[in-house]
């Protein structure tokens, strides 16, 4: 029976190689769904409650509504 092991040096050498992904635009994101909140809780007077819709529009781009309220 043929064991059959990953060289790891081989494979540690191409996961350092390989291509870094460009988060910015995910933190970016966070920061403002952060801040959305931030707001809603001080416009609203507290904890609130958040509904969101999400959709991908023809030409690819993805849209996320949120809708706020007091939590009961």
């Amino acid at each position: 029976m043929v064991n059959h092991k990953p060289d790891m040096a081989a494979l540690l050498k191409a996961v350092a190689e390989s291509p870094k992904r460009d988060n910015s635009a995910y933190h970016k994101a966070m920061a403002e769904a952060r801040e959305a909140f931030e707001q809603a809780e001080a416009l609203l007077g507290g904890p609130v409650e958040v509904r969101a819709k999400t959709k991908v529009k023809r030409n690819g781009e993805y849209v996320v509504k949120w809708t706020f309220k007091p939590a009961e």
